[in-house]
């Protein structure tokens, strides 16, 4: 899944994908590089950020959704939680929901189940701008376990198909280093949901609390954290580095091969 932010302010590429040409043209090469879906986001959800109006996010990236729509064959993902830019961006071309909030926001699910989109359950907790200031959980990986088996439920009881259902244990989303590090560790227990689970690690603070390296040097330690988790289950990479993931991931996937 590669990364297309067209929002002023993301942490990673705030401003250089907010016009349709170049967003058009970040696609095309993301989609060349071995990109199954591109996820258009355009809300930052960087710790410390807040929340944009939602006709702000739809004049942001509706327009972008139609021209990859027109000129690629490729799955597009909504990274939104407003059930309104979900429903124009499906009709726009979209087809998966991609929402850290796990379709919580009222008719979420019932935009989702009517659109037939695919689905991916994020856990956070808090919100984007409190989301790091104290986070605690007494067993990380049994308390996002359960948030995303519990949404899973709510999802089946909307009339969204267990196939069509995504997980992501949202990796520096309401965690500490130690939380993240230890959901990464575990990533083998989310087999259990029965749906595949979705990583997002690239050029994350995780890495860069890990490293000491700012946001642009963080790509050896990022495909590292990516092999990591595809060999420990995980079936879809977020990343903003399309071709070095690949490549990293289909070496992890020849090794393991028959196991």
């Amino acid at each position: 899944m590669g990364i297309l932010n067209v929002t002023p302010d993301s942490f990673s590429d705030g401003g250089r994908y907010a016009l349709i040409g170049p967003a058009l043209e970040r696609a095309e090469r993301m989609a060349a590089e071995g990109a199954a879906i591109i996820d258009i986001g355009g809300e930052s959800t960087r710790p410390g950020s807040v929340p944009v109006a939602e006709a702000l996010e739809m004049e942001r990236v509706i327009p972008v959704i139609e021209a990859i729509a027109a000129r690629l064959d490729i799955a597009i993902s909504i990274d939104t939680s407003k059930p309104a830019v979900m429903a124009a961006a499906l009709g726009a071309g979209a087809c998966i929901i991609n929402d850290i909030r796990a379709l919580q926001a009222a008719g979420a699910r019932e935009c989702a189940a009517l659109h037939h989109a695919g689905v991916c359950l994020m856990h956070m907790q808090g919100t984007p701008s409190t989301m790091q200031l104290s986070p605690h959980y007494d067993d990380v990986t049994q308390e996002v376990a359960g948030f995303l088996e519990t949404q899973i439920a709510a999802c089946a009881a909307a009339g969204i198909p267990a196939e069509s259902i995504v997980v992501d244990p949202g990796i520096g989303f309401g965690k500490t280093l130690e939380h993240s590090l230890g959901l990464m560790r575990d990533l083998a227990r989310f087999q259990a949901l029965q749906c595949p689970v979705m990583v997002g690690v690239s050029r994350k603070s995780v890495i860069g609390q890990i490293l000491g390296k700012g946001i642009h040097e963080r790509l050896h330690g990022g495909l590292g954290l990516a092999a990591l988790a595809v060999s420990r289950g995980a079936r879809i990479i977020r990343t903003h580095d399309v071709a070095p993931t690949c490549d990293a991931v289909a070496c992890v996937a020849a090794a393991l091969q028959g196991h």
